[in-house]
């Protein structure tokens, strides 16, 4: 089977253009500037496009389907436009290639990626064939839990027959079929000030209770299991010789089943409900924004049809499950067969060093072309 060819330079162009773009999740205007691109190209082609408001405060999300598409569809593809960096990033450290890695804030997650699905519909256009019915959607604000989306994301894929994730490829290669889901916490502690030397017996200590709920919330962490427990932000008092009235946490759960979720939630009700420190509250919101992405028997049957493909093309990779989380977890949840990682390969998502290899990117997108034709008439 030969590879359909990909135009590497003019991909390498319009990647810098969208790379150059700030686009964070809160930066509606940015976001606003990537969905005008994608907009302007695929309605080129013959694509649909509508655009769906889901907060004042952050740019609308995109829906993109094929000129035959129909109520329902062969495929659904997800991506984002936004991105983790602040405005001023494009500019401080744009769009560059450097032995054999391309660098920029977004560039491997996921704008890469995004870039695949234009891709696919012009070398789809471009042959003329029978293409089977396509959904391209891209969520504005996935690098901050996706909750405005989600509705969205879960009506289309109860439309839809399989979903492709067109995030990253794992550093190695490797594509994901499973991944954790999440769940977040704010705990806010209510305490009572006193004077730390004269009347520390008339104070309630929320700083206390706080240390309290992070000890006992880390020991529920199970690495055997997958589930594990982060109380990654942490603040409270206001002077060494005060006792503290107030103090905050936020919590980061990874689990891999709903009952893990639930022993969780359970946990912090029961410690909510009696608190450790004498005379503090706890104000406790969030709870599971992302549920586990388990694969079913037919997306270990899907897993299988790629593999197939990808020898015939003679393209090698593994697959993995993972920590982080995506919109596939969300199509997974609703028993959709999905497989993730279906971008370019790349590493060191959400920092300075973020890099997309150049070399994967034709192998990896002539893997997508041919994942997309072989489910024309399925």
């Amino acid at each position: 089977m030969s590879r359909t060819p990909l135009d590497i330079e003019s991909y390498l162009k319009d990647l810098e253009t969208l790379v150059n773009i700030d686009s964070g999740s809160h930066d509606r205007a940015g976001v606003l500037k990537v969905s005008e691109f994608f907009t302007e190209e695929f309605t080129k082609l013959g694509w649909h496009v509508s655009s769906h408001e889901v907060d004042d405060a952050l740019a609308p999300c995109l829906e993109i389907c094929s000129p035959n598409a129909g109520d329902t569809f062969d495929i659904l593809i997800l991506g984002h436009m936004d991105t983790v960096f602040p405005k001023g990033t494009a500019e401080e450290r744009p769009f560059r290639i450097e032995d054999g890695r391309a660098y920029g804030p977004g560039v491997m997650d996921m704008k890469a990626g995004d870039l695949f699905a234009l891709y696919l519909a012009r070398a789809l256009h471009q042959s003329g064939e029978d293409m089977p019915s396509i959904c391209v959607a891209f969520n504005s604000h996935e690098e901050i839990g996706s909750r405005k989306a989600r509705p969205w994301i879960e009506a289309l894929a109860a439309k839809s027959k399989r979903a492709f994730i067109l995030e990253p490829a794992r550093a190695n290669g490797d594509l994901v079929y499973e991944r954790k889901g999440c769940s977040r916490y704010h705990l806010a502690f209510h305490g009572k000030a006193a004077h730390s030397g004269v009347d520390p017996q008339n104070g309630a200590s929320a700083v206390n209770e706080l240390a309290h709920w992070v000890i006992e919330l880390h020991k529920l962490t199970n690495f055997d299991e997958g589930l594990n427990l982060n109380a990654g932000l942490v603040s409270g008092g206001t002077s060494v010789n005060a006792i503290a009235e107030q103090a905050e946490a936020e919590v980061d759960v990874r689990l891999v089943t709903l009952e893990q979720a639930q022993r969780v939630q359970d946990r912090i009700d029961a410690m909510q409900k009696a608190p450790f420190t004498e005379g503090v509250r706890v104000d406790v919101s969030g709870g599971m924004t992302r549920p586990p992405m388990n694969a079913n028997e037919k997306t270990k049957a899907l897993c299988s049809r790629i593999d197939a493909l990808a020898k015939q093309l003679d393209i090698q990779f593994g697959w993995q499950k993972t920590g982080g989380g995506s919109d596939g977890n969300f199509t997974a949840s609703l028993g959709l067969p999905t497989i993730d990682g279906m971008g370019p390969i790349g590493g060191r998502a959400h920092s300075r060093e973020e890099y997309l290899e150049v070399d994967s990117i034709a192998e990896r997108f002539a893997l997508l072309v041919e994942i997309v034709r072989d489910f024309k008439n399925s």
